[in-house]
């Protein structure tokens, strides 16, 4: 994976550690971390201090890992929400009021999920399996329902 030039320090290097972390190398070292200090055992007599080593070793490690690993899937997260925008926008007829859903308040999001349940239903009516639905669909039927509950 390659990275822009004008990413910055902090960036390139966390992607780097990244990718290592992930690697059969990083797991091969930690582990290997682990047999030489399961063998310094013996000559430290397992005293507290050797205990304290492993413990704050990888407690630190572990801290520093979670804002890495945070950060990559916060990456990973925009770039499929990108990605998955440029499909919406180029699709003809798809709904361009999802292009960033992912901004949606909780209550937006549930009422676009009844309509999208309302699609279901009307999908599961028709015999043609190829015919297609739309969200305007489900506000008209929504509108109808409404409607029918006020008279």
């Amino acid at each position: 994976m390659k990275t822009s030039p004008s990413s910055s320090f902090f960036g390139r290097m966390a992607g780097g550690i990244t990718r290592f972390s992930g690697s059969t190398a990083a797991f091969m070292a930690a582990a290997g971390m682990v047999v030489v200090w399961a063998a310094v055992g013996p000559l430290f007599h397992y005293s507290e201090t050797w205990q304290l080593v492993i413990n704050t070793g990888t407690t630190i490690i572990t801290f520093l890992m979670v804002f890495l690993i945070q950060r990559a899937q916060n990456k990973d997260s925009l770039v499929l929400h990108l990605k998955l925008n440029e499909l919406i926008a180029a699709t003809q007829g798809a709904s361009n009021r999802l292009i960033n859903a992912q901004d949606f308040s909780e209550e937006e999001i549930a009422i676009l999920h009844g309509f999208y349940g309302t699609l279901v239903e009307l999908a599961k009516q028709d015999t043609d399996l190829g015919k297609t639905h739309s969200i305007e669909e489900a506000e008209d039927n929504h509108t109808e329902k409404l409607i029918a509950r006020e008279e």
